[in-house]
């Protein structure tokens, strides 16, 4: 949650942003859209403000701001590529885009995500970027599952299945690929139209970007398919598309599982990881799709992961 001051500063930040931007504003209430430790972001009709993590590298963050203003038909540019301080949180504005509506999953737009990662993925980073965060959040999770109880039946299978993978995928060592430019948490929350309300579609959310293993990107949608949550024919549509966008993370044709399988475990195992901690907070069982990803855990630690040609243990 923010501080005590934060959101209403974060929200006149906001305000003001859109105000210069547009003298004639609406002026609508003002939305807080996510409010968690890691991010806070409001907004005010076609601006949005968001204050980032705290202790989070400014230099870092700048970098990943320019990325995204050099790239504007893939990623959603920033109203300015230099972050702002406010209450010891850097804070960042954005033009509003209209997200992925979640009550139509008939509408997901697959195509257009894997589009843009294979997009992405082909373009050498415009400016020098750090690694990509995708390990690092799965250790993250992986930290919180055992301060929260690590004695949970739920926790013994996930930690399993997380010392089976590679060094580089638990952020214990660096990562095979130094060069591609990565999203590193892509969900379908990840995008929006703009101009809203049906612009094209771009890539948000630029604290993860950096350089990396590509194949981490297409992670979260493959472990979905292989644990059953994301049905045959959406994982069909995007990594079809992914591959007709020439997308170098997995192979043009064949088999696509020895590029898939570390990354895809690895956010299995995060995802597992966050859900038994959840559980433990609200003192309550597994709900079915928590269970589904706890039993992938049980089920990858019976096998080691496959890897791709070339990329170390």
């Amino acid at each position: 949650m923010t501080t005590h001051h934060l959101l209403p500063d974060l929200t006149t930040r906001a305000t003001t942003t859109a105000h210069t931007r547009t003298p004639t504003c609406p002026c609508g209430t003002t939305t807080t859209l996510t409010d968690r430790p890691d991010g806070t972001v409001v907004r005010h009709e076609s601006t949005v403000a968001k204050a980032h993590a705290p202790h989070t590298d400014p230099a870092d963050l700048t970098a990943r701001l320019t990325t995204a203003a050099e790239l504007p038909t893939v990623l959603l540019p920033p109203l300015t590529p230099i972050p702002l301080h406010l209450h010891e949180r850097l804070v960042t504005c954005w033009p509003y885009g209209t997200p992925v509506d979640p009550d139509d999953p008939d509408a997901a737009p697959w195509e257009a995500a894997a589009t843009l990662l294979a997009h992405l993925h082909r373009t050498p980073p415009p400016t020098p970027l750090p690694p990509m965060r995708g390990p690092l959040k799965a250790l993250r999770a992986i930290t919180r599952l055992r301060e929260a109880d690590g004695s949970h039946p739920a926790a013994t299978p996930v930690l399993r299945a997380w010392t089976l993978l590679p060094a580089w995928a638990r952020a214990e060592e660096p990562q095979p690929d130094t060069t591609t430019l990565c999203h590193g948490d892509l969900h379908l929350g990840q995008l929006v139209r703009h101009p809203a309300p049906d612009g094209p579609w771009l890539l948000i959310d630029v604290d993860d970007m950096g350089v990396g293993v590509p194949a981490w990107d297409l992670a979260r949608p493959a472990a979905w398919y292989a644990c059953g949550l994301l049905p045959p024919d959406e994982w069909s549509r995007f990594l079809n598309a992914y591959r007709a966008a020439g997308g170098p993370a997995v192979p043009a044709t064949g088999d696509p599982w020895p590029a898939l399988d570390v990354p895809a475990r690895a956010l299995t195992v995060q995802t597992a990881a966050l859900a038994v901690v959840k559980a433990v907070a609200a003192d309550r069982p597994l709900d079915e799709v928590e269970r589904a990803v706890v039993d992938a855990c049980d089920r990858m630690g019976s096998a080691a992961p496959e890897l791709a040609p070339g990329i170390a243990k």
